[in-house]
């Protein structure tokens, strides 16, 4: 066991920790990630599988961590009700991290003194950045729902041939692979000619897009008339949104969160920008954040195509039953799947009669999520390349009469 976290259990026990069935919750002062499930510090008893929750359940983005946790508990619940694993239970330890990235990979920590044999989560890039960096060191299994830099399975992107994180996978498509789509689908749907982006410095997400966007425009033969960053915390996007508006870009490539989006497309009108806007994931809900004159034919690339079969349309009914609302957005379906890629490797290790939690199992889940195959989700049919993303086509969703509304997968 690493020195710090030693420290971390010997910390942890000096407190006590409300045990919630639904969504963490803590004290806004508070530096101590919550735990929101069965969090009591035992070890598996032979009758359980002890796996990790982390999401962001509280904090800016929780519309993303509360949908994620929620479509994965939905799975996990549904198994168990049909008997578990096995003849085994799956136990969820769950923490929120908040989106933090030191958060994040301290209640990882307790999750490991706390007996997990696997992890999903987290949400946000960043802390499940922080967190791979520590899984790796532990081959702990590990999947995200939603964390979509290609940092996230690489150790480093920019450098060819990097090392790869063996155990860590994803059930969202990549940074890279939503900016070349909506380049793509901006040249080859929308007959562009030009394009402005607008991004924020600093967020590997927002960049990532950005860069993969503007090289692939730049391939297609699009112009890319300017490019322009903000920092994160600014609300006043006018003054490179008026840069521009000067150029009159047929298509505005804005590849960051549902609320700095909202806020930029409201400033874009207002200063005569009347280009398509077009977003990545992050738009989800974005309906809620700008006015849908304003948002009226933009376009987004999702993981999720509401209502698009039997399947989908059986998750959205469930989904409403088990939480009395609808589908909130992409978030939600994708945690399902991740779940159920890690419950489906979870259930090889088990038919191989390996104990669960030991280092053979451990690998035993992660050889099992790398074989996956023909494994039908809620967002698509999973297999994995070499980076441990998965392979498989976009939903592209329109903006129409202020709904999101699935147009076609591309």
């Amino acid at each position: 066991m690493k020195k710090f976290r030693v420290l971390s259990f010997v910390m942890a026990s000096a407190m006590s920790f409300s045990l919630l069935a639904g969504c963490g919750s803590s004290s806004s002062g508070s530096t101590t990630p919550s735990p929101s499930a069965s969090a009591d510090g035992s070890k598996s008893d032979g009758g359980e599988i002890v796996i990790g929750l982390l999401a962001n359940t509280s904090g800016n983005d929780a519309v993303y961590g509360n949908a994620v946790k929620n479509g994965a508990m939905l799975y996990i619940d549904q198994v168990n009700a049909d008997g578990g694993v096995n003849g085994k239970q799956i136990k969820v330890i769950s923490y929120d991290d908040k989106g933090d990235a030191t958060e994040a990979v301290t209640a990882y920590n307790r999750m490991v003194d706390e007996g997990i044999t696997a992890l999903i989560g987290s949400v946000l890039t960043k802390p499940t950045i922080a967190v791979a960096d520590e899984t790796y060191d532990d081959n702990m299994p590990q999947i995200t729902a939603s964390a979509t830099a290609a940092g996230v399975t690489i150790l480093d992107p920019d450098k060819e041939d990097s090392e790869i994180r063996t155990n860590v996978f994803r059930s969202c498509f990549i940074d890279p692979f939503q900016g070349e789509k909506m380049a793509d689908y901006a040249a080859n749907k929308l007959n562009a000619k030009t394009a402005a982006v607008i991004y924020q410095t600093g967020s590997d997400y927002s960049e990532g897009l950005k860069d993969a966007f503007v090289a692939k425009c730049q391939e297609l033969g699009i112009n890319v008339t300017s490019t322009e960053g903000y920092a994160q915390g600014d609300v006043d996007f006018k003054a490179q949104l008026t840069s521009i508006a000067a150029a009159s870009p047929d298509v505005i490539f804005c590849p960051n969160y549902y609320q700095d989006s909202g806020l930029i497309v409201t400033q874009a009108r207002q200063v005569g920008a009347t280009g398509v806007f077009l977003g990545g994931d992050g738009w989800g809900s974005i309906a809620q954040y700008a006015s849908a004159e304003d948002l009226e034919g933009s376009v987004y690339c999702s993981g999720y195509a509401p209502g698009s079969s039997d399947t989908v349309k059986k998750f959205e009914s469930d989904y409403k039953a088990a939480y009395n609302e609808d589908v909130p957005n992409m978030f939600a379906p994708l945690g399902y799947d991740a779940a159920m890629i890690m419950v489906n490797a979870l259930d090889q290790a088990e038919k191989a009669g390996l104990e669960t939690g030991t280092d053979e199992y451990k690998q035993a889940v992660i050889d099992a999520m790398k074989a996956t195959k023909g494994l039908e989700g809620i967002t698509g049919t999973y297999e994995f390349d070499k980076d441990n993303n998965p392979i498989k086509s976009a939903a592209m969703i329109k903006l129409e009469g202020g709904k999101e509304v699935f147009t076609e997968l591309y």
